[in-house]
């Protein structure tokens, strides 16, 4: 059987990479934030299972590993999209337009906020600040910056990841 996330590696090889990443972490003390990191890159999010396989794995109580992965921000529950767009709602992004930009990108991709396409092909996030408010209004889609965007610069330039 195939994955869903569109990485194309099945789930045989996700399940022997995450008992690699099992083998290389055996007996170390702290090895849940670490453990739960690697398998959301194998998985590209954290499956239920996955995370019943790590707490039996560290013989914790699932609780303790859902309480990690739901408290910080850095970890996901459900499958994401290949590409992350982030639209900034830092105040100079806001005062310049975000709120429009975002409206627009959202509706071009049918979600809103924190949402994945259903081709698994984008998420759409906000965040409050991205660190280049002298381009605002800005968007990051996966590592790559853009500025100074309007809502149709915006739609045109998520063309270059479909």
């Amino acid at each position: 059987m195939s994955c869903h996330c569109g990485c194309g590696q099945d789930d045989a090889a996700k399940k022997e990479a995450l008992e690699k990443v099992f083998e290389q972490y055996r007996g170390t003390k702290g090895a849940l934030i670490p453990l739960l990191q690697e398998a959301q890159e194998i998985y590209g999010y954290l499956p239920g299972e996955v995370m019943q396989r790590i707490a039996a794995e560290l013989k914790v109580p699932f609780s303790k590993v859902f309480g990690v992965a739901t408290f910080y921000a850095q970890f996901h529950l459900k499958p994401r999209g290949r590409n992350i767009v982030r639209i900034c709602q830092g105040t100079a992004c806001h005062v310049r337009g975000a709120a429009r930009v975002f409206q627009s990108v959202s509706e071009k991709l049918g979600v809103g906020k924190n949402e994945t396409t259903a081709d698994l092909r984008y998420t759409l996030e906000t965040v409050a600040c991205l660190g280049a408010c002298g381009l605002a209004p800005v968007m990051m889609v996966n590592d790559d910056t853009h500025g100074r965007l309007t809502p149709v610069a915006a739609v045109e330039i998520l063309k270059q990841y479909e």
